[in-house]
């Protein structure tokens, strides 16, 4: 029988247009994975916050979004330098994740970092398992964040390193979801989707 959404009734005082949505509940029931936006101001300062806000737009020309709150200093940088990196982080950086999120003015002194050639932000060397270098192309504010639209430049992908995720609120390791056991019908990955380099290789896609 096809599921169909009942209405439950409210009491006059708490009709949904007398109170704004809450959107968080929802959102924390899709689980994502967890990246770290950075970028250097004009004096070099690194600066970066935790983002589970973000997508992919097209491929042609690569382009991704990540959705950051208005008020942020990280996204006022970005905005005025025009590029950055994003940082997924892998299932042992839960304290890098938890350290971007709270601000902590020092958070660039207890990580490790680097800036190769052309990087868009600072690679976390040491917690990310896949780097995108990216440049601003367009922006659209809307309530709290903004959306900012980039081009991505240069891809970074570590292969020996599985990703974080998060969603109800805490985090769960992919290598813990990955072994559980796949339903019968599931079939091997065609070979077009394997990865193509080899166990615990760096592959720079440009």
């Amino acid at each position: 029988m096809p599921h169909r959404s009942v209405p439950h009734p409210t009491a006059p005082d708490e009709s949904a247009g007398d109170r704004p949505t809450d959107l968080r509940p929802f959102m924390a029931a899709f689980p994502t994975g967890v990246s770290v936006v950075t970028t250097l101001d004009s004096d070099s300062v690194p600066h970066g916050l935790t983002c589970t806000s973000l997508a992919s737009v097209a491929l042609e020309p690569a382009t991704l979004v990540v959705c950051i709150r208005a008020a942020s200093p990280t996204l006022a940088v970005l905005l005025a330098e025009g590029h950055f990196a994003v940082n997924l982080l892998h299932e042992r950086a839960r304290g890098t994740s938890d350290l971007f999120a709270s601000g902590a003015p020092d958070r660039f002194d207890r990580v490790e970092w680097r800036l190769p050639l052309g990087a868009g932000g600072p690679h976390l060397t040491a917690d990310a398992h896949a780097v995108a270098d990216c440049a601003v192309v367009r922006t659209v504010g809307f309530g709290d964040h903004t959306a900012v639209f980039a081009e991505v430049r240069r891809v970074t992908v570590r292969d020996d390193r599985e990703p974080l995720l998060y969603g109800l609120r805490r985090y769960a390791p992919w290598s813990a979801a990955a072994a559980a056991a796949q339903p019968a019908a599931c079939h091997e990955l065609p070979a077009a989707l394997r990865p193509a380099a080899p166990e615990g290789a760096t592959r720079v896609v440009r």
